[in-house]
């Protein structure tokens, strides 16, 4: 039997150190793998492929957004190279996935969500007031310390042009799965940089509102 003293000092230590384990466990999400096949035909997801500002509450499961997020940036092939083309295989588009409860970065390569900023920051991915009650927003966020360009206005352009292309696959997906979804430059900038510590090599290009 423990004395009062060892309990004592046994309860010290799991005040001090679960609040470790917690966080070290919310700190990166396993996303489930993606589902690589069946889905709509893609002519009927073109035909069915739209712009819509009205969403619900209801969250998207871990396996909807594993397949969303693989959709759109995933690895699909054994070098590394993408679900969507990028300007000399720079590859300068990150992913931030912005939920009520944190913002994520996702890791392609691990296939996880790893975790930035906690806190409901919905506020910083639209001006409007959908994509502040959605419960999914994402930020495509261009590195531009990746790109190689001399000229930053050529890169920013390019920087679009690749998330155009991420964003085309966003909805196509969502065409395909039921989902609601919507593109907009319309986006905080300063904010967004101030709420993610991002330096000047770190351009938010557009964000995403995905959901039912």
């Amino acid at each position: 039997m423990f004395s009062k003293n060892q309990i004592k000092f046994l309860f010290a230590l799991l005040l001090i150190f679960a609040p470790c384990s917690i966080f070290a466990q919310k700190s990166e999400i396993k996303l489930p793998q993606p589902v690589k096949t069946g889905g709509m035909p893609l002519m009927e997801a073109l035909a069915n492929r739209k712009s819509s500002r009205d969403f619900s509450s209801k969250e998207l499961s871990n396996q909807q957004l594993s397949d969303l997020l693989w959709a759109m940036w995933g690895i699909n092939r054994s070098d590394g190279r993408r679900t969507a083309p990028s300007a000399r295989n720079w590859q300068e588009t990150e992913l931030f996935v912005v939920k009520s409860d944190a913002i994520y970065k996702y890791n392609a390569k691990n296939n996880s969500l790893e975790s930035v900023k906690s806190g409901d920051n919905r506020n910083i991915v639209g001006l409007q007031d959908f994509a502040k009650k959605a419960p999914l927003n994402i930020l495509l966020v261009a590195n531009t310390a990746l790109m190689s360009g001399k000229d930053e206005s050529d890169n920013l352009n390019t920087a679009h042009i690749d998330a155009g292309f991420i964003s085309q696959n966003a909805y196509l997906y969502c065409a395909s799965a039921g989902l609601n979804c919507v593109v907009r430059l319309m986006i905080d900038r300063d904010e967004i940089r101030k709420i993610l510590g991002f330096d000047k090599k770190m351009y938010p290009v557009v964000g995403l509102t995905i959901g039912y």
